[in-house]
């Protein structure tokens, strides 16, 4: 799942420090949401996708404007990129399963 790999590299670069601190400032969701679709097995909402990816494109485009935070810029354009990709592939399936 790409947020678990949005997670592992905010986590990294002192973003965040918890799960519950990236669910609720990236996904915009509550405090227990990632834990908790984990725990039931399930997928994370297109919704929490397109804020957090949202979110990344904002952030990884300034970076990219500076020489020094270029490639870590480089890395939230290429999840956010993940992110859409992620999104266009449940959006496909809703409209192929109804034709």
């Amino acid at each position: 799942m790409v947020l678990n790999e949005v997670f592992g590299l905010l986590k990294q670069i002192g973003a965040v420090r918890t799960e519950s601190e990236f669910s609720r400032d990236w996904l915009g969701r509550s405090e227990c949401y990632l834990r908790s679709i984990r725990f039931s097995g399930l997928e994370p909402s297109i919704h929490s996708i397109a804020v957090c990816a949202s979110k990344l494109q904002h952030y990884g485009e300034r970076m990219c404007a500076s020489t020094e935070h270029e490639q870590l810029g480089k890395r939230f354009l290429g999840l956010a990129q993940q992110c859409h990709a992620q999104i266009n592939t449940a959006a496909e399936h809703t409209w192929m399963v109804q034709e």
